[in-house]
């Protein structure tokens, strides 16, 4: 296991206590203390996966992964919040973020997320499909990318991994629990508002008008599924 670790957070306990235990699962690390370092390093260096504190000196964790997410900078991040607050949550994720997780967190928990982001990451990258199509939408697992028209669309790693999880399930109707096990491969305890987040902005990216979807549908009671516009 050679995956490299880049940890933000301004607190030397914290980043002690992480360090430890993700070199002890047997993955390598990297540390910044704030925001600017961590954008510099995120520059600079090919990172697996980022651990990003929301409370930063400098730029706080909003404006790194807003920053990153801006500059094409795909790497999936984990976002730490002490805030226990939707509205922290919910933001965190519009803006790029994977997953989140609140302080206090224990070690193993940590492990499990950094491992189920990265175990997601790596089944999109072995996809079998050279492509998929729906309508005017092609789909390419391998280059993380869509096209609309032979037109590049720009979606945040999370928000790829979804619209390619719907495309290979293209006609069938899929519960939020099913995208939060499929897509996030972790279990949020029906925290399926992460799933709606995603789906409409996915919806503003791809749809004609998106207030009227005619890609992504939504199936009253039960889920959305993904089909040819009729």
């Amino acid at each position: 296991m050679n995956e490299k670790i880049l940890i933000v957070d301004d607190e030397k306990s914290i980043v002690t206590l992480l360090k430890f235990n993700i070199e002890k699962a047997g993955f390598v690390t990297d540390v910044a203390y704030d925001g600017s370092q961590a954008v510099q390093k995120a520059e600079s260096n090919s990172y697996d996966l980022i651990v990003l504190d929301l409370m930063l000196p400098e730029m706080d964790g909003m404006d790194v992964c807003r920053y990153l997410r801006n500059n094409q900078i795909n790497t999936p991040i984990l976002m730490l919040t002490a805030k226990d607050e939707e509205f922290d949550k919910v933001l965190g994720l519009e803006l790029g973020a994977d997953d989140y997780l609140t302080k206090p967190f224990s070690p193993k928990e940590v492990i499990a997320r950094i491992k189920a982001i990265l175990r997601r990451s790596k089944r999109v990258e072995k996809s079998n499909f050279s492509y998929i199509q729906v309508g005017d939408i092609t789909v390419f697992p391998e280059r993380y990318e869509a096209e609309m028209k032979g037109k590049v669309i720009t979606f945040t790693r999370k928000e790829f991994e979804l619209l390619y999880y719907l495309a290979k399930n293209k006609g069938k109707v899929i519960s939020r629990d099913q995208l939060l096990s499929g897509v996030w491969d972790y279990d949020f305890v029906g925290d399926t508002r992460i799933v709606d987040v995603h789906i409409s902005h996915l919806r503003d990216k791809i749809e004609p008008d998106s207030k009227k979807p005619v890609y992504i549908k939504t199936v009253r009671g039960l889920g959305y599924k993904l089909e040819d516009p009729s």
